[in-house]
């Protein structure tokens, strides 16, 4: 079939969360169908970068994308007068709309695939196409979530409040208007239906490549917290800085020798500045090979406080046999367990006490790495996890 795919980021390298989802779901494509690929890019996105992706695709558009506070103030003023989420009026650009209605002017597409919410709205005016709308979360929970438990003196915090609502019901009719729509977890199936999705949504998993994702020869020179994940997300932001505020301090009492490192890109400010006064701390910033981290690594940490979805930094430390602490929402979606190949807590207190008993116990330790393993590769390899897709593409195209 030929295919259109369309992403809100381009989705390679596999370095965060949306862009490791989507790869995957671009590799399994591409090993069946002709695709050509539609991607706003940022500064940061690099020649080689798309080169690689032309390897896989037919063809690889692009268009340039770059936010300001100037701009999203803008965007929160029109959505104040037309009643639109102003998270879905932040990714208009009239460039994307050229850029499509140039390629609907010539052959066909027989599916149009729009990954996440934000590209939903590019998709529609392909009314010749069969459409799949392709959700990495139900985005409304996540803002109400992120709102609910911001600080009072966040400004985002008063904005979600006002937009979580509105999402939720743009996100429900955007639903209705697709011949198909996937989830990523059963929990989301539920929340995309309350909002007002049809019920007959797919749950595709996010997936990984297992053995791209070898297990990792850990040889830690001593107790050592890993955490890693994109550090502009606000529900991470808010996630590491519930533990270092009231986690991190529990467990250098009874772990005095411990360390933690934060990998990730843009971390704020407020972040970076503990690690100069905490010796034990260290903020990397983005790293473009975190492997000598994992290496070193006795545990990984997931605090999350808000989200929704799946969080792929869990596949990844399953595959590469990094044992973690999650709370419950962290690992929400993903067939994990607690005390088989994860640990789960909530309070800081428990969260704390957790990860002692990774970093003192060799045994506990080795079970959940093998475990971990286990687990990846049953559930959450790319060639077995989006199968479904195929099957909803061969019954929206019968005859292809």
């Amino acid at each position: 079939m030929r295919v259109l795919l369309l992403t809100q980021v381009l989705p390679y390298p596999p370095d965060s969360g949306p862009k490791v989802k989507t790869y995957y779901v671009l590799k399994y494509l591409a090993q069946h169908h002709q695709v050509t690929l539609v991607s706003f890019v940022r500064d940061s996105d690099q020649p080689a970068y798309i080169r690689h992706l032309e390897t896989l695709c037919e063809r690889v558009v692009t268009v340039p994308i770059t936010r300001s506070k100037t701009r999203d103030l803008r965007f929160l003023g029109e959505s104040l007068l037309n009643g639109q989420p102003w998270m879905m009026l932040r990714d208009e650009r009239p460039e994307m709309r050229q850029a499509l209605a140039d390629l609907a002017a010539g052959e066909p597409f027989d599916i149009v695939h729009a990954d996440q919410l934000n590209m939903g709205q590019y998709a529609l005016p392909f009314e010749n196409s069969r459409k799949v709308l392709d959700l990495h979360n139900a985005l409304w929970m996540l803002y109400k979530r992120t709102a609910e438990t911001s600080a009072l003196t966040d400004p985002m915090k008063y904005i979600l409040t006002r937009d979580w609502p509105l999402l939720k019901r743009y996100e429900g009719d955007l639903c209705r208007q697709f011949d198909a729509v996937t989830a990523v977890t059963d929990e989301d199936c539920q929340l995309l239906v309350e909002a007002g999705a049809r019920d007959d949504i797919t749950v595709i998993p996010i997936a990984i490549d297992t053995d791209e994702q070898a297990q990792v020869n850990r040889r830690p020179s001593g107790p050592h917290i890993t955490h890693i994940g994109t550090m502009y997300w606000p529900p991470n932001i808010q996630g590491i800085t519930w533990f270092l505020e009231n986690v991190y301090p529990l467990i250098k009492e009874q772990v005095p020798d411990v360390r933690c490192t934060l990998i990730g890109s843009r971390p704020p400010e407020s972040i970076v500045q503990r690690s100069h006064t905490d010796r034990t701390l260290t903020v990397t910033g983005y790293v473009e090979d975190p492997q000598p981290f994992m290496e070193d690594s006795s545990m990984m940490i997931v605090p999350l406080l808000a989200g929704g979805g799946m969080r792929v930094k869990i596949l990844n430390a399953l595959a590469q046999g990094i044992p973690m602490v999650s709370t419950t929402i962290g690992s929400e979606g993903i067939k994990v367990s607690h005390e088989k190949d994860i640990l789960i807590a909530d309070e800081p207190a428990e969260f704390a006490q957790q990860c002692v008993r990774l970093l003192t116990d060799y045994e506990l330790n080795t079970r959940l790495t093998q475990a971990g393993r286990q687990t990846a590769e049953q559930y959450y390899d790319y060639r077995q996890a989006c199968r479904p897709l195929g099957e909803i593409y061969r019954k929206l195209v019968p005859s292809t």
